[in-house]
């Protein structure tokens, strides 16, 4: 798993976390976490994606894992966490 590379993007205010592995001129594949969990939920699946040709980004949800908590979290709406991960996976 050392082979998942881990970063920030700055997406609407909050840095977010996201976990990739697979070459960024790969087609992507997004996993998205279910509530509670963070990215380490997609660990292995990822590493076979990447080894199938793909890349993988496993992006914690705000306010979960590594990523920022946004300011009002119960104010947070499924338009909030849609554009959060349009930002992402068009990076």
């Amino acid at each position: 798993m050392d082979q998942i590379k881990h970063t920030y993007v700055e997406v609407n205010g909050l840095k977010l976390h996201v976990a990739e592995i697979g070459s960024d001129s790969s087609p992507a594949v997004v996993f998205l976490h279910g509530f509670p969990e963070i990215w380490y939920t997609w660990r292995h699946q990822m590493i076979a994606v990447a080894n199938a040709g793909f890349r993988a980004i496993a992006p914690d949800y705000r306010g979960y894992g590594l990523s920022d908590i946004p300011r009002q979290p119960d104010k947070t709406s499924f338009v909030d966490l849609v554009s959060d991960y349009i930002c992402i996976s068009s990076r």
